[in-house]
């Protein structure tokens, strides 16, 4: 088992803690890992991506140009790595601003009204839990019991208030998102 991921949006919107939760989520499971972010210098409000590799066997480079699953959330985003998805792969997106819509026909598509669902449960911050939940439920790379160690070890002791609730932003990412073509 092999899964190459980038993650893509703007800064701010959890994309490289999404990123090292889910990095996180693979050690404490006994996967080999890596972990490679990418930002520009203005971080908040400009884009930032986050590669990330699960695997059962030892990981030869971090350096990917096809991946498995793209998690978009930004139409910047969309213009950048909807091509570099694999035949047979994944795409999930939040619609919110992305103005063109995927294209592809050869790969499967969901996406996750994040931005809503966040604003329902309240918390704003949990927008990336959201859409963790939501690859959570396409991809069963990772058991959720595991999620939860990467969470723990990702925030810093001081925020550990915060799990349960992003623990539940999780659950409901799994649990709406929306399937639009399966191949």
């Amino acid at each position: 088992m092999k899964e190459e991921i980038i993650i893509a949006g703007f800064g701010g919107q959890g994309v490289l803690s999404m990123g090292k939760i889910l990095a996180y989520s693979g050690i404490m499971q006994g996967q080999e890992v890596t972990w490679m972010p990418s930002y520009g210098p203005e971080m908040r409000g400009g884009t930032a991506n986050v590669t990330v590799i699960l695997s059962d066997r030892k990981i030869s480079s971090p350096i990917l140009s096809n991946f498995d699953t793209a998690i978009i959330l930004n139409q910047q985003s969309m213009d950048k790595f909807e091509n570099q998805v694999k035949p047979g792969g994944l795409l999930i997106y939040d619609p919110n601003g992305i103005t063109r819509h995927p294209q592809r026909k050869d790969i499967s598509i969901c996406s996750i009204d994040a931005v809503d669902i966040s604003a329902e449960l309240g918390n704003a911050k949990a927008y990336n839990m959201v859409v963790l939940g939501a690859y959570l439920n396409n991809k069963k790379i990772v058991e959720l019991e595991n999620v939860i160690k990467g969470l723990k070890k990702s925030l810093p002791e001081r925020h550990h208030n915060l799990i349960p609730m992003n623990e539940k932003a999780i659950k409901v990412g799994m649990e709406k998102v929306n399937s639009i073509q399966t191949v």
